[in-house]
């Protein structure tokens, strides 16, 4: 696993059950975060929001549990 999808992973792993909606996770961590959706090790969800007449749509990015199977080191490495 690269340092970066490792790093990515670690800060999912700390932001608990609800995970990210952090706007600056995301852009930083974009290209890594598709790679870990896509391994299955993250979600990605995508929630509307509504305060009074704004509309905002977010992207909540949570880890998996094999997600923290493969930080715990259970999991196979991922190569890219």
């Amino acid at each position: 696993m690269s340092h970066r999808l490792r790093l990515a992973l670690e800060m999912l792993a700390d932001a608990g059950a609800h995970g990210t909606t952090e706007f600056s996770f995301v852009s930083r961590f974009t290209p890594e975060l598709l790679d870990l959706v896509r391994d299955g090790l993250a979600t990605a969800e995508r929630e509307v929001l509504r305060k009074g007449r704004r509309v905002i749509e977010i992207v909540r990015v949570r880890i998996t549990d094999e997600g923290r199977r493969a930080l715990e080191g259970q999991a196979g490495l991922i190569r890219h």
